[in-house]
Parts: C-alpha cells; structure tokens; sequence
C-alpha cells in the first residue's frame, strides 16, 4: 500500500527523520519528500509548512503524484480545555475550519461546508478503532483549525464553545482534500501548549510532543495488513 504522511513543519518532522527507518530525501522541486518502507507499505513524507492553504497543496500533492491510498498527519496541539496537559495524545475524530464561513449567505451553520451534514469534517473511523486498539488510553480531539497561532484565552473560548478541544493550523485541510479525493484520512496531536500556556511553550514542547505522537502513528502502520 502506499501511503502518504503530511508534516507541518521542521521540528514534527525531525521525529520521522529520527526513526530506525531507511529514509531518502526525494528529489523534488515543490516540496521536501521523503520515502522509505514501513511494514512492506511504501511511505511518502511530505513536510507542507504552516497553515490551511500549504497542508492542502501538499495533501494533493501525496494524492496526485504518488497515488496513495491513506493520508496520515502526525504533530502537536494546543489545548482548548483546561484539564488537557502536556503529552496527552489524541486521535482527531474530526475537525472544523475556524476560517470559512457562508452562513450569511447559505442555509448553513456558521464554518460549515455546504456539501457537509454539518459544520465537521470527519477523519476515518477504521483508522481511529485501530489507532484505539493499539493505544486504549488514547483521547478523542475535536480539532478547531485555521490559520492562526491560538495562544490568546478569547480564541480559545469561542473554539471550545464549538465543541474542540484542540486546536491546530492544518488537519481540517488534509482532511477536506482526502474527502474530496476518496482517500483514508487519520490524525495523531499531542498536545504542545496547554490552555495557560503560549508560545513559549510550545517553543519547550514541540519536540517531544511531536516524538510522541510519531511512535504511535508508527505502531499504527505497522498493525495495517
């Protein structure tokens, strides 16, 4: 099977550099890709950069190029609710996009896609139950994303009053384009900065939390036939 990882930025990235796995850097004009082989399934990273409008182009990018048939994001997180801490890990079950919004004008709720039930997008609920099974203390993330660091309380306050309890800049992008292409969607966060926290700590986390969330994503492709 061939699949594709999408990675944020350079710091979630070093934790798939870092793994016991023969990785070569794919030449490549538009993006920095990476392959190896994971448990016989070939294995395309992609690093997108910050944001909805780059995970979007690089999540197209794994699907059109590389023809993969799952689309996996691993990184970090910030905290919506106060009793989330530093390294708890999360499956997104699905995600909304903060930034969109036509309810003014379409019978839709408020960051709600017209060709969706409602405002979420949904990630894959074969990869969730196996991701589960794999790590049964893991937590639900519903995500809030958008182009935009949240560090500052009113932000968070209106996301949580969403329904999220994570935040983060890319997942509803990679999962909108794999939608729209009919390709497996599947995300790990850990959490990065909690809610009392700012971007210093995420600046003290990113690594770790990143590491983290890569260990389990790697169990998780090794438990797919």
């Amino acid at each position: 099977m061939k699949i594709g990882i999408v990675i944020a930025i350079e710091r979630e990235l070093e934790a798939f550099l870092k793994s016991n796995y023969e990785i070569h850097e794919i030449e490549d004009n538009n993006f920095k890709c990476f392959g190896t082989i994971i448990n016989n399934h070939q294995i395309y990273a992609i690093k997108s950069g910050w944001g909805l409008i780059d995970a979007a182009m690089a999540t197209q990018y794994l699907i059109t190029k590389y023809d993969v048939g799952i689309i996996l994001n691993f990184g970090v997180t910030g905290a919506l609710d106060k009793e989330l801490k530093v390294s708890d890990l999360f499956y997104v079950s699905k995600c909304i996009n903060c930034d969109f919004d036509t309810s003014t004008i379409d019978d839709v709720l408020i960051h709600q896609y017209g060709d969706m039930k409602d405002q979420f997008i949904y990630l894959d609920e074969d990869l969730i139950e196996l991701a589960k099974s794999i790590y049964p203390d893991l937590k639900e993330g519903i995500d809030a994303s958008g182009d935009k660091f949240i560090d500052q309380y009113e932000d968070k306050k209106y996301r949580f009053l969403l329904g999220c309890n994570i935040c983060d800049m890319e997942i509803v992008a990679i999962a909108r384009v794999a939608l729209l292409n009919n390709v497996k969607c599947f995300s790990i966060k850990c959490i990065s900065d909690e809610y009392d926290g700012d971007g210093h700590d995420f600046e003290k986390n990113v690594h770790a939390s990143a590491e983290k969330a890569f260990n389990l994503l790697d169990k998780l492709i090794n438990s797919l036939n």
